[in-house]
């Protein structure tokens, strides 16, 4: 066998449409678009997502979705993560110096996901607040949270 034998399966490519090729072709006169209306003249658009007057899909459905602007200073610090914090002071501060929070962070939750073994001072003043697990997390390992 060589390139030159290969050939497609008989069937497999159709010979496109020829619209408008005389009544003996069956596609004649209005070349498949009917008789009138506007997808029968040339140049015919619609806006995308007309269905011919009735309330279009985009419209029926609920909008739904939204994001706060106030989450782009807001971010979230896990506790067991608190350990990688240097010093016994937890402030904004001290959070982004150890890299855990974005640098634009006004306002930081702790969150109660893994545990913290060292006494620290939490201070609630800086903007940084422990939900109510991680608060008796951080004092029943002997730290303080100063509001």
């Amino acid at each position: 066998m060589q390139l030159n034998d290969l050939r497609s399966a008989p069937g497999a490519r159709r010979s496109r449409k020829r619209v408008g090729r005389g009544e003996g072709s069956g596609i004649g006169k209005t070349a498949g678009r009917g008789q009138k209306g506007q997808s029968s003249r040339t140049g015919a658009h619609s806006t995308v997502g007309f269905e011919g007057g009735q309330m279009p899909l985009q419209r029926r459905l609920p909008k739904f979705g939204f994001k706060s602007r106030r989450s782009r200073y807001a971010d979230e610090v896990r506790l067991g993560d608190l350990t990688r914090v240097a010093g016994d002071v937890i402030n904004i501060e001290t959070l982004q110096a150890a890299k855990l929070v974005h640098a634009q962070a006004r306002r930081v939750k702790i969150i109660l996901c893994g545990g913290i073994e060292r006494a620290v001072t939490v201070q609630i003043v800086q903007g940084v607040i422990p939900t109510k697990g991680a608060r008796t997390a951080i004092e029943a390992a002997g730290g303080t949270v100063e509001d």
